[in-house]
């Protein structure tokens, strides 16, 4: 799965309104950061990798 830029982009553009709309904390969100970083560097992260692919596959109908 090839992350692009615009997906990156809108990604971000998601966090800002959650943080703006759904009163999420920063710290919360550097949690939810880290917490992903660490998990890229265990054994579950191809999995995860596959499932986002999966639905990224289902999303655009390819």
């Amino acid at each position: 799965m090839n992350v692009t830029i615009p997906v990156v982009v809108l990604l971000g553009i998601l966090v800002v309104l959650a943080v703006r709309f759904l009163k999420l904390r920063l710290w919360s969100v550097l949690l939810c950061v880290a917490f992903g970083f660490l998990l890229a560097a265990t054994a579950v992260a191809p999995d995860v990798r596959r499932a986002l692919g999966a639905v990224v596959s289902w999303l655009t109908g390819s």
